[in-house]
């Protein structure tokens, strides 16, 4: 047992730590005390957080606070991390003690026992170098967690906006390919006027693009950190100009435009402007999960459904029913969409549980968030990918269904009247005749007029009225 684990003492007494382990006591209690979810922290805020510690070090050494050779040795420790070593070092689960102070030291921990190392001491020591005292200098868990929350979102924003821009651009190839496919337009579920493929397709590529530009528009309040704070965002503890010059060294290493929150202590009593995100992403699962749905009507059969469209083959539908081909990308699509409501529904009830002067659910939240940005990101791509990319378009059978639709009725308003056109459609839905075939054994046109008449209305909604017809009105 000696070998394998090291005494370490804190103020409420001593605890084994594993003999190997970069961390230390306050993390091993952690580990000990919320084995949750089996799940470890978010990378992308693993990293963050560090950055964090690395841009102190830099100015508490600027401002003579720390010694240059303790800061030189922090900031070597977090450049190996930033650069992918010691990640597996980052252990505690991610529903923890509230507001992340077992995180938070985890990482002064880990940072720490590498710094002391390298400056020829021992883990578990904390000499020359203290988790508390140097590597967490200016700082509380307060100020360090949801800054980081805020840094790990930047860093998958671009993922996830770039996720959506090339999903619209595959709704937009097949918008431009179609867009004089003319097929029936359903509302209720029931037929509609004719409308086009390219239309319909064109439609669903605006719509993401605005969810995307409406995710976009929260970024610069992220860059609105409330690090310096340190407890209660009284900045209590930190050298003078501390908040803003570690936003400034803060920058320069993430290569974002991060600034100063004109109020340190609401960034700590309040997490609205991640939940403006988290809002901002379910309104895209939603717009998603619409659109899956759409996809998996519009291919439905394919010969007892609509079958307009045919989605890429990726996989056998069936352990039982042989040659069947299911809509698999968009019924993933779909779950994920649902998932990550449900992050939503749990971040909207941590945002609002926050009390006095600190939200103390924000590993919760920063897991919530990270999720469904993650989850949504990989969704998208591969139904981008493998759902919406060799979507084939059945031409023939969007034209049959547009002719035999009930909806085109809605075309003759103009030349007859709605109540005349109104006639039509109950003898076209009575007999099963088209209304093609009707309109042309009364003489309101012929049937080669009205074919021109039903492209013309779907593709740009121009109704040209054959002269007789209207002559005769």
């Amino acid at each position: 047992m000696a070998d394998k684990f090291r005494s370490e003492k804190d103020s409420l007494g001593a605890f084994q730590v594993p003999a190997e382990a970069w961390y230390g006591i306050q993390t091993a209690r952690a580990v000990d005390n919320f084995p949750i979810s089996g799940r470890r922290p978010d990378r992308d805020f693993i990293l963050a957080h560090v950055r964090i510690k690395r841009a102190a070090a830099v100015v508490n050494e600027a401002a003579g606070a720390l010694e240059p050779r303790l800061a030189r040795a922090v900031i070597e420790a977090a450049d190996a991390i930033i650069a992918g070593q010691y990640l597996d070092e980052f252990v505690v689960d991610r529903f923890q003690a509230g507001a992340g102070t077992s995180h938070n030291m985890n990482t002064n921990e880990v940072l720490a026992n590498l710094a002391n190392v390298a400056l020829g001491g021992k883990r578990g020591e904390y000499r020359p170098v203290h988790p508390n005292d140097h590597v967490n200098m200016g700082q509380s868990t307060n100020d360090t967690i949801p800054t980081a929350i805020r840094l790990a979102a930047l860093v998958k924003l671009p993922g996830l906006l770039n996720a959506i821009d090339s999903l619209a651009n595959e709704l937009e190839t097949i918008a431009r390919r179609e867009v004089n496919t003319v097929k029936s337009g359903r509302t209720h579920l029931q037929d509609a006027v004719p409308t086009t493929i390219g239309r319909e397709f064109g439609a669903y590529a605006w719509t993401l693009r605005r969810c995307a530009e409406q995710i976009h528009q929260v970024k610069p309040r992220l860059c609105e950190i409330g690090l310096g704070g340190t407890a209660a965002g009284t900045g209590l503890n930190s050298v003078p100009g501390y908040a803003a010059h570690v936003a400034e060294e803060l920058a320069r290493i993430t290569g974002e435009p991060l600034r100063t929150s004109d109020n340190l202590t609401a960034q700590m009593q309040s997490m609205h402007d991640l939940q403006r995100l988290s809002g901002a992403i379910r309104d895209l699962a939603l717009e998603l999960t619409r659109l899956a749905n759409d996809m998996r009507l519009l291919a439905s059969g394919p010969r007892t459904g609509l079958g307009e469209i045919e989605l890429p083959a990726v996989q056998p539908g069936s352990s039982i029913m042989p040659g069947k081909v299911n809509p698999v990308m968009f019924e993933m699509l779909n779950q994920v969409c649902y998932q990550a409501l449900g992050q939503d529904h749990a971040m909207a009830l941590m945002s609002q549980a926050g009390q006095l002067e600190l939200n103390v659910m924000m590993p919760g939240m920063g897991s919530a968030l990270f999720d469904a940005m993650d989850w949504l990101t990989n969704a998208v791509n591969a139904v981008a990918e493998k759902g919406v990319r060799g979507i084939k378009v059945h031409r023939d059978r969007c034209r049959e269904l547009a002719q035999t639709s009930v909806g085109i009725a809605t075309l003759l308003n103009i030349s007859i009247g709605y109540r005349a056109a109104a006639e039509v459609a109950r003898e076209s839905e009575r007999t099963g005749r088209p209304v093609r075939e009707i309109v042309a054994e009364k003489g309101l046109m012929s049937a080669a007029e009205f074919d021109k008449l039903v492209e013309r209305a779907a593709i740009d909604g121009n109704i040209v009225i054959p002269r007789h017809e209207k002559s005769g009105n």
